[in-house]
């Protein structure tokens, strides 16, 4: 990595803002990978399996909007606070009156939310530090806390074989509350924040179609990211018969993959330029979702499978990021906020028809499919905008960084 790059921001606000959207990610996703104790518990169907484990990501989805306004308009120091206190209580709650029905699961999916809303404070606290020709990597290496997802399904199920998965809650709020002093300590708003706007000036951004052009992207990129990571450990449980916590090692791995490639995506994407590399990652992507809607004999090559197709997915991720803030650098506060917004209804909109999928057709493989689909429908859409982004805000004389 040039060392420029080290020089040119803040790095203790870096580190920060992965720190605090690593832990957030972990418990956003949480139900995911507990999803198989919990429905085994409280006898859930497939749809309300799939409607549970995509609730906070939803959730998560809408609220970004409102930390990505919160942002603009307090800091997102401040917003980030806020947000960790909300979740730190929530779970605090939810470990002491031990959950018991499935109303109060869905309850506590909705504080987890706020959890997936750190989106919208991460990147633009760690964006604010750097120039337009290191944005990719930045906004890469503060996405990379998507990792936390990795934790998730890695720890939780077996936690929850030990301990029940009540107490899954009260342990996570040991890194909750770590990563909160880290983040008091370390983070820093940046001094370059464009002034707050009115609620008019918000919408407007809506005007652009390049704005929804990124929301669509993004929904894709992300939403098969975070609806794969909350959907992966009840499907390799009830495609392969694997137990509650081998599915949660299959889907860690699988979830691990697409994480660390987050910033190599937004690194490729400062190189080569984000339009060509999100175009290489959207048809990678479909391939694999495609072959995996077929089925596949055993986990093993499921998870190969599925491994390639996260990384693609997470290298996307990286790369739309790398160009939203040359498009909308003075809106970046919530440009990020309606872009992650996107992501999360994609995510919700993916695990959410995998369970529908599976309880109307006795299998997963609709919900793959259009998913699938809607990935070759982003890479024809990139293919029609390129030549006007390269021509307009994205020419040579317009941004240092490759478009």
């Amino acid at each position: 990595m040039q060392s420029s790059f080290w020089k040119a921001g803040h790095p203790p606000t870096l580190f920060a803002s992965f720190l605090y959207f690593d832990v957030s990610f972990m418990v956003w996703v949480l139900l995911g990978p507990l999803g198989v104790q919990i429905s085994q518990t409280l006898s859930l169907s497939a749809a309300e399996k799939g409607l549970m484990v995509a609730t906070p990501v939803l959730a998560g989805a809408l609220l970004r909007v409102v930390m990505g306004l919160m942002v603009d308009r307090l800091g997102p120091k401040l917003t980030g606070v806020i947000g960790q206190i909300l979740v730190i209580a929530a779970l605090g709650v939810a470990w002491l009156i031990q959950l018991s029905a499935l109303w109060q699961v869905m309850l506590l999916a909705l504080f987890l939310g706020v959890a997936g809303a750190s989106f919208a404070v991460a990147l633009p606290l760690a964006s604010r530090w750097y120039p337009p020709e290191h944005q990719g990597t930045a906004l890469g290496i503060a996405g990379a806390g998507n990792s936390g997802t990795v934790f998730a399904a890695l720890f939780a199920p077996s936690l929850a074989a030990w301990y029940g998965w009540n107490s899954v809650f009260g342990l996570a709020l040991i890194p909750l509350g770590i990563a909160f002093i880290a983040f008091i300590i370390m983070a820093k708003d940046s001094p370059d924040a464009p002034p707050p706007k009115s609620l008019k000036e918000y919408l407007a951004v809506l005007k652009a179609g390049d704005a929804w052009w990124f929301m669509f992207f993004y929904s894709v990129t992300f939403g098969g990211f975070v609806g794969l990571a909350s959907s992966l450990t009840i499907y390799f449980n009830d495609v392969y018969g694997l137990g509650a916590v081998e599915a949660g090692y299959f889907t860690a791995a699988c979830v691990f993959l697409g994480s660390v490639m987050r910033p190599v995506g937004g690194y490729l994407a400062d190189r080569i330029g984000g339009i060509r590399s999100l175009s290489i990652m959207y048809a990678i992507a479909a391939f694999f979702l495609i072959i995996v809607s077929f089925g596949l004999p055993n986990a093993w090559l499921a998870l190969i499978v599925f491994g390639c197709a996260m990384q693609a997915l997470g290298m996307g991720n990286g790369a739309v990021f790398q160009l939203v803030p040359q498009r909308f650098r003075r809106e970046i506060g919530v440009m990020t906020g309606l872009v992650g917004m996107s992501g999360g209804i994609g995510g919700f909109y993916l695990a959410s028809s995998l369970g529908l999928s599976k309880q109307w057709f006795g299998d997963y493989q609709a919900g793959f499919l259009v998913f699938a689909m809607l990935a070759i429908i982003a890479f024809l859409g990139l293919t029609g905008v390129k030549k006007r982004w390269r021509t307009t805000w994205g020419a040579a004389h317009m941004t240092a960084a490759k478009v």
